[in-house]
């Protein structure tokens, strides 16, 4: 992504935040605004999926404090005094990128416009360096840019930006994948845990730097394919499981699927009413920072026809619990 794309784009907006939300704010506004504009739920909607890019776009630049901080830094700087036009030669002059590329290699001699994660899109570490920023230093201190005094150090080479389509089931336990980036066949190693609309930074992948400077990173974006029965919650693992009317009545256990395979024993008490989530820890995702629980919701499916002995018994247990009223005291909540 170019520094005209983060000087252009409000990623606290979109995910409907404000500028100082904590990471808790922001992922809890991130899951919510997902589930809202999931191209699933807007069949119809042409706009539906760029939508949601847009949501995901945003949660992996402000969920990364090292992103977020050079989002904020380049935001601040296009708020200040200086301005900036999205092009060559419109009315405010030269573009973001032409000042920063003319001022980091460029010479001052024009050249093919910058693009999202283009090669010739200018350095965010240099533009922060110039500022102030982490790394950098200003004149006298032997590392500034070119024309601020000093002698800078080779920039390393651009990075772009691809994206790729996992399956869920590869998301959640970790993978590799082949990429084919500028006529380049790189593999990339995904690390447990990612989700749907994540950016991961891959060191190096980039293009190579000018004079045997190093390259660049690549930045790819994750789209994770939904699964029919298993959903991630951070790192925890969520299924729904069917039970009888007489395992939720009587109690039971039950033999649940784990996604590596295997299987758990989970127990359900007596009385078990339907929707209820049972957890098993220790049983979710494990990734480089933590291991999630299995979080098993039980769902009591209620038979579409009965008859003979099976009716009867209906019948008789409807009579046996004539004296209990599942909707006691529901006229009164309602009514305050």
């Amino acid at each position: 992504m170019s520094g005209q794309d983060w000087l252009d784009k409000d990623f606290y907006a979109v995910l409907g935040v404000s500028k100082d939300a904590d990471a808790k704010e922001i992922k809890k506004a991130y899951r919510t605004q997902a589930r809202k504009h999931h191209p699933d739920h807007h069949p119809d909607d042409p706009k539906a999926e760029e939508r949601f890019k847009e949501i995901g776009e945003a949660y992996s630049v402000l969920n990364d404090p090292e992103q977020r901080q050079q989002y904020d830094a380049i935001r601040a700087m296009g708020s200040g005094g200086a301005r900036f036009s999205a092009g060559q030669g419109g009315p405010g002059g030269a573009g973001f990128e032409d000042i920063f590329s003319s001022m980091f290699g460029g010479g001052g001699q024009a050249g093919p416009r910058p693009t999202a994660g283009g090669a010739d899109a200018p350095d965010i570490e240099d533009l922060l360096r110039m500022f102030g920023g982490q790394g950098g230093g200003f004149p006298g201190g032997g590392a500034g840019p070119a024309g601020f005094g000093g002698q800078r150090a080779p920039a390393k080479g651009s990075d772009i930006s691809a994206r790729t389509r996992l399956s869920f089931r590869d998301a959640a336990l970790g993978t590799e994948v082949r990429l084919t980036v500028d006529g380049r066949t790189l593999t990339a190693r995904i690390p447990a845990g990612v989700h749907d609309g994540q950016k991961i930074r891959l060191r190096g992948k980039g293009r190579p730097g000018p004079g045997g400077a190093p390259a660049g990173d690549l930045l790819l974006t994750l789209d994770v394919t939904p699964h029919p029965v298993w959903s991630a919650d951070g790192a925890n693992l969520r299924l729904t499981v069917p039970l009888s009317f007489d395992e939720a009545v009587l109690g039971t256990r039950l033999s649940v699927p784990l996604l590596d395979g295997g299987t758990v024993s989970v127990k359900v008490p007596a009385g078990t009413p339907s929707g209820r989530t049972l957890r098993v820890r220790g049983k979710g995702l494990v990734t480089a920072k933590s291991t999630g629980d299995l979080l098993v919701t039980v769902e009591v499916a209620v038979p579409t026809h009965v008859e003979g002995k099976a009716e009867q018994a209906v019948k008789d247990l409807r009579e046996a619990l004539a004296g209990e009223d599942p909707r006691a005291g529901l006229a009164e909540a309602a009514a305050r």
